[in-house]
């Protein structure tokens, strides 16, 4: 009867070591040139940009929402007209801005996992964990077919994207849904209605 209890032991320790091995892969580095190279290419990533968005903090679908202009240089800042709310306010959010740039991926201090691939939308994806230089790590999904960012799963929330558009060389998902991980529940919606690169910091502004 020991033994076979033992036994029993044994096989699930054995079964959780392989899951955590599993979780635990690198990410190819060829997978992770083409998602790179999906969203323009490293050079191309943004890193210092305004955006005028439409935000609706709200769980209908249909909430219109209002305006507002970001000044964004994830994930140190985030302004605001001239508030920095990342100074002011500890905000998280650009680190999520940081992830769907991607270059957070690109970072050499930051920790990449492969994920187990799922399913969004009814289509493949694979995903990436980013953890060190993120915390708590991370998820980010990508779609197999077209290598984009399809969701990104964080602290707890869930976040979709999609609607892709082009600037100046970037490519980037111009809208985003959010919803709570507890519930499944809806809680904001955002189109990106205008971005523009930037090669300084707008007058006015401080780092």
């Amino acid at each position: 009867m020991r033994w076979r209890m033992w036994l029993s032991v044994v096989s699930m320790t054995l079964s959780l070591f392989a899951i955590e091995t599993r979780a635990a892969e690198p990410v190819s580095p060829d997978l992770l040139k083409a998602t790179i190279e999906a969203g323009g290419g490293e050079a191309k990533l943004l890193k210092l940009f305004r955006i005028k968005e439409r935000l609706a903090v709200s769980s209908d679908e249909n909430a219109k929402g209002s305006e507002r202009v970001s000044v964004l240089e994830p994930p140190g800042h985030w302004w605001v007209g001239k508030n920095d709310r990342v100074k002011n306010d500890k905000e998280p959010a650009t680190f999520l801005v940081w992830g769907w740039t991607l270059n957070a991926l690109v970072d050499e201090k930051s920790k990449l996992e492969s994920l187990a691939d799922i399913t969004i939308d009814e289509k493949p994806a694979y995903g990436i964990r980013i953890s060190e230089t993120i915390t708590p790590p991370m998820d980010l999904y990508f779609h197999k077919e077209t290598k984009r960012l399809a969701r990104i799963q964080w602290r707890t929330d869930r976040h979709e994207f999609s609607d892709w558009k082009e600037a100046d060389g970037a490519w980037y998902a111009s809208k985003c849904v959010g919803y709570k991980l507890a519930t499944d529940k809806r809680w904001y919606h955002t189109e990106i209605l205008e971005l523009e690169r930037l090669k300084e910091l707008p007058a006015g502004l401080e780092r």
